[in-house]
């Protein structure tokens, strides 16, 4: 990885977090301070089923936790132990999730897709689709803008400078874990293969705001994650719409 020619564009200083942007790549303003490569697990991937998440008994919604556009569903708790029911679509260059009653329940003129189910899927479908609009480059500025939480975080990587930068590099998503999960805020880890073949991951740490799920920024406007590289889809979930 040392090779400055093929830099996984998870170690570029103007890597935008929500954005993977690989090929055409417009840094908007959620950026990764990121500058080394973890390692990853060494476990054999265990075979794709379909079931429904664990989660507590979901108690009626009030308010604050209802989903703005109306999508039904609210889980205090609960993880994902296998794939969800998904229906896939190509979004600038890679596949992202959706589903009638998990999201995205609105998509916006220019592309943003937004809304998902105050639930467990809800906060793994609207990470997959933030990473997946982020190889949009047109749909930087609104992604932090409209999908991460209001506060310092925001602001500052709103105030940073954009910049485009082009590497060849695409990905797609292969596989989920559920880190965290407590209906207020959720962590889900992403993991990617890129068209080179290198498999990496990252965690985001969502928090559920003005009724969807969004970003939760440091206050200096990065992500609380580094991405890191795996040698298998050891502990992970398989789940993916491009093979």
């Amino acid at each position: 990885m040392s090779d400055t020619g093929s830099r996984s564009p998870f170690t570029s200083r103007g890597f935008i977090f929500g954005a993977i942007i690989f090929g055409v790549l417009v840094l908007a303003a959620i950026l990764l301070a990121v500058t080394s490569l973890g390692g990853g697990g060494g476990q054999q991937s265990a075979p794709a089923t379909t079931a429904t998440p664990t989660s507590a008994a979901t108690p009626e919604a009030d308010a604050d936790a209802a989903s703005v556009c109306g999508l039904p569903g609210y889980e205090e708790s609960g993880t994902l132990t296998a794939a969800p029911v998904t229906e896939w679509t190509i979004v600038g260059t890679m596949a992202a999730p959706g589903g009638a009653d998990v999201g995205p329940g609105v998509t916006d003129s220019d592309g943003l897709r937004r809304c998902y189910a105050h639930t467990v899927e809800g906060a793994l479908f609207a990470t997959a689709n933030i990473w997946a609009m982020g190889t949009n480059g047109s749909l930087g500025d609104s992604i932090t803008d409209k999908l991460s939480v209001p506060g310092p975080g925001r602001d500052a990587a709103m105030a940073r400078q954009s910049s485009n930068t082009s590497n060849g590099l695409s990905a797609q998503i292969i596989g989920f874990k559920t880190l965290a999960y407590t209906g207020d805020a959720a962590t889900i880890d992403i993991a990617f293969r890129l068209n080179t073949g290198v498999q990496m991951s990252i965690a985001t740490e969502l928090r559920w705001s003005e009724g969807d799920w969004k970003v939760q920024l440091t206050d200096d406007g990065q992500s609380s994650y580094r991405p890191v590289t795996l040698q298998s889809l050891g502990g992970y979930v398989p789940w993916a719409g491009v093979e």
